[in-house]
């Protein structure tokens, strides 16, 4: 039972607390719900206007030409914006899947070729090989005389030739000097064959022919040649003759081959001992190289 000379002063006080926490309640609320509206108006708006920036026009024509356009004024554009990383994206998942379906169809090749095919050289430089022969009618021409050589290198080196006449060829090899050159680094077969023949001279006197059947060294070599200055030994053969006495003739061939890894502009070539004893017949003295 209120008293009788109305509400207290407490009572007032407390009144006008209860009646400001519940405007402000009222006022928040309002407030939250007219801000929501808002940011989803502003929302809505520019998923729409992201859209309409790729339907606006061609898409095609917009991606092909992004870096045609490109200027200040299409920078602060934000329609150009989105069709700028668009493009971006769409060229690099393009890009992608290209190299992806590259890999795949020569993994698949390489599954289904036979391995014959894929042992086949790729290109005309890995097939890389030569043949040389020597000739009988330029004899005088085929030996350098040893104090014309590089250093350490022993005996006469053997001038070469390439010719359509002979069993001799050159497949990207260059012949220079009597000397391979190499185009291309990686692993060589090197073989050589002397054939040396000794021919009784029936004019010679006897005292002579008998000191020219002592035995003699019959020595091949191959040799190296590199940006070092001096020269590689890579193989030698050799033997050792005793013609008799009573022989017209005696015939000895000498034969070696190997494999080598030799670098791009190096040199081979070949030298022998007692070139006098040497017969270039083509079928019988040769020397060769290719590439494994």
């Amino acid at each position: 039972m209120l008293p009788p000379g109305g509400p207290s002063p407490a009572q007032t006080c407390g009144a006008v607390v209860v009646a400001a926490v519940l405007l402000q309640s009222v006022c928040v609320a309002v407030t939250f719900l007219y801000f929501t509206s808002e940011l989803r108006e502003l929302q809505d708006t520019y998923s729409k206007s992201g859209i309409a920036c790729l339907t606006g026009e061609e898409i095609g024509n917009s991606i092909q030409d992004l870096d045609e356009i490109e200027s200040e004024d299409r920078e602060d554009d934000p329609c150009w914006q989105v069709k700028r990383h668009l493009g971006k994206l769409i060229k690099k998942m393009m890009s992608r899947s290209y190299e992806e379906n590259i890999s795949a169809i020569n993994a698949e090749r390489t599954l289904t070729l036979p391995h014959s095919d894929r042992q086949q050289p790729r290109g005309p430089l890995h097939r890389i090989a030569a043949h040389l022969t020597g000739s009988n009618n330029r004899r005088s021409s085929l030996f350098t005389r040893i104090d014309l050589l590089p250093r350490r290198v022993v005996g006469h080196k053997i001038n070469w030739e390439s010719s359509r006449k002979t069993h001799s060829f050159l497949y990207n090899v260059e012949l220079r000097n009597g000397e391979l050159v190499i185009p291309q680094t990686g692993f060589y077969y090197i073989y050589s064959q002397i054939y040396f023949r000794f021919r009784e001279d029936e004019n010679e006197d006897s005292d002579l022919l008998g000191e020219v059947r002592n035995p003699k060294q019959l020595v091949q070599y191959v040799y190296r040649l590199t940006s070092y200055p001096e020269p590689i030994l890579l193989m030698k053969s050799a033997r050792t003759s005793c013609w008799s006495k009573k022989a017209e003739y005696g015939l000895y061939s000498t034969y070696q081959g190997g494999v080598f890894q030799l670098k791009r502009e190096d040199r081979i070539f070949v030298s022998v001992s007692n070139s006098d004893f040497v017969d270039m017949d083509k079928e019988a003295s040769f020397f060769g190289a290719f590439m494994i």
